[in-house]
């Protein structure tokens, strides 16, 4: 039988879905002074918009979530360090740290081909029977007015902001008898977007997000056979999901 802390954590979930990406930072703020007892679970089961920082060492940006937290404090993926500075911070292992390396320089490169801009951060972690990681991409459209004449269609609009966020969290299952990985990818994307035509006073505010999950087995030879055959999939699974928004959304 459910317990009442299993019951409000599953209406807390439930609450959260019928909640707008954009204000779901301050809404899950305000839920978790209702329910202190369920703060940790709830942050690490809601998605939240992601947000970046600067590494002090490396100097380049990298994403903060759930995934590379540990108290108040962030690793960053360049320099393996916490900001602020945490001196037992959680750090994973040299054979897991560097297979992150290979796949931060991969998935580097394919932000800057796909997105044109945007920042990119990897997270990996020892997991039973093999390992798992966090691939986070956030791109930002500048703000900027649209005006347009008093008489014009609102179709016409630009878009004044928005923000993609996507978050592509990997389980991988390895047997180095077999040479073979069976990887679980579970894939969410949050849009946002906004419009208007300062001309008429009409605005356009939509913001939605969409999950998705895909699995498949695969060899490999090395960790860059793992970068691979990840890459593949959240390239696959990311066209997907653009697909399904537009369709959906335009």
């Amino acid at each position: 039988l459910a317990t009442r802390g299993d019951m409000a954590f599953q209406a807390a979930m439930d609450l959260t879905r019928r909640m707008r990406p954009r204000h779901i930072e301050q809404d899950l703020s305000d839920m978790l002074v209702l329910v202190p007892d369920l703060v940790d679970d709830l942050l690490s089961a809601v998605d939240q918009p992601l947000k970046v920082l600067k590494c002090p060492v490396s100097g380049k940006d990298f994403i903060v979530c759930d995934y590379n937290r540990d108290g108040d404090s962030y690793r960053s993926p360049w320099s393996n360090q916490y900001v602020p500075p945490l001196d037992d911070g959680i750090q994973p292992s040299e054979e897991i740290r560097s297979l992150e390396l290979c796949a931060l320089e991969a998935f580097d490169q394919y932000r800057a081909l796909y997105y044109e801009g945007g920042v990119s951060s990897t997270y990996f972690w020892d997991n039973d029977g093999g390992f798992a990681c966090c691939i986070a991409i956030h791109k930002d459209c500048p703000t900027a007015p649209a005006p347009l004449p008093e008489n014009a269609d609102p179709a016409q609009a630009s878009m004044t902001s928005g923000t993609w966020n996507s978050i592509h969290v990997i389980e991988a299952k390895v047997s180095d008898t077999d040479k073979k990985a069976r990887y679980k990818l579970t894939t969410t994307v949050m849009l946002s977007l906004d419009a208007s035509c300062k001309g008429n006073g009409s605005q356009f505010d939509l913001s939605g997000s969409l999950t998705r999950t895909m699995e498949r087995e695969r060899p490999f030879a090395d960790k860059t056979s793992h970068v691979a055959n990840m890459g593949e999939m959240v390239e696959e699974m990311e066209g997907r999901m653009r697909d399904a928004l537009y369709e959906v959304y335009f």
